[in-house]
């Protein structure tokens, strides 16, 4: 996949931040896209080369009758009208945004693709841990200073009852069941693509009892600017989180998020 980011300069630290119920401080950012025409391509092919490589696509298409844009629109992306297509497309978005977010600008390696590549129906999301990332503190083997970072991600891009952030917290609360499940999910798909290399990096993580290591979670609240204010943050509860010492909260806001979702969408496959 390729790995164009400029448009990672458009997520930015408000320094703003808000304390929960329990005393745990939430990081503001704030995603502020402009009418760069080079970089909104450039974001688009990188976004749907996480539904499916450039250099798989034509293969894929041939026989189905269909140009490009139409394969991408009906058979690999979640759909623009009916639902749960357009929830499913926010929530990708919001855990893209995120993972980007963890490579970018926290230094993670953030394998990610597979969780959409390998996903049968377009409008069903992949289970498991969300976003997941490693960092290796040296080049040894393993290293107890190595970190495994996941992070939950939760999207309101239209208004909601819901505190989005308390949801990303309660469903990051499985990430303790899932991580195993998912770490071999991951090491699964990269032997069956002969990525050896990847795949022992993954297992390095998969027995913390005899290769000890740093575990982080995340939650992270992607939300529309409306939906921010409308939401009291404030009240958010980690306090029964497992990891409740190691856990980072983070909301990324933005204008009118909901149109361009569908608008990164719309631009992926008609330059496909």
């Amino acid at each position: 996949m390729d790995q164009p980011h400029d448009h990672i300069a458009w997520l930015t630290d408000t320094g703003e931040r808000k304390v929960t119920a329990c005393g745990r401080e939430i990081e503001i950012w704030e995603l502020s896209p402009h009418e760069d025409e080079a970089i909104l391509s450039a974001w688009a092919r990188y976004f749907r080369q996480h539904y499916i490589d450039d250099d798989d696509l034509p293969a894929m298409v041939d026989g189905t009758g269909m140009s490009y844009a139409e394969f991408l629109r009906q058979i690999k992306f979640p759909d623009k009208s009916n639902a749960p297509g357009p929830s499913l497309r926010s929530g990708d978005f919001g855990e893209i945004l995120v993972a980007d977010y963890m490579e970018f600008i926290l230094g993670y390696w953030s394998p990610r693709t597979l969780r959409y590549q390998d996903r049968w129906n377009r409008n069903d999301s992949t289970k498991g841990c969300d976003i997941i990332g490693f960092k290796f503190a040296s080049d040894q083997p393993h290293h107890q200073n190595d970190e495994l970072f996941i992070f939950e991600s939760k999207s309101g891009m239209t208004k909601t009852d819901h505190n989005r952030l308390q949801d990303a917290i309660d469903d990051s609360v499985k990430d303790m069941v899932r991580e195993a499940m998912t770490l071999n999910a991951l090491k699964q798909r990269m032997l069956g693509r002969g990525e050896m290399e990847q795949a022992a990096r993954v297992q390095r993580f998969q027995n913390q009892a005899a290769r000890p290591f740093r575990r982080i979670n995340g939650a992270a609240a992607i939300l529309d600017d409306v939906v921010f204010e409308e939401t009291d943050l404030a009240a958010s509860n980690a306090s029964a989180h497992p990891n409740a010492g190691q856990l980072r909260l983070i909301v990324i806001k933005g204008p009118s998020l909901m149109k361009l979702v569908h608008a990164i969408y719309e631009r992926a496959a008609d330059e496909a």
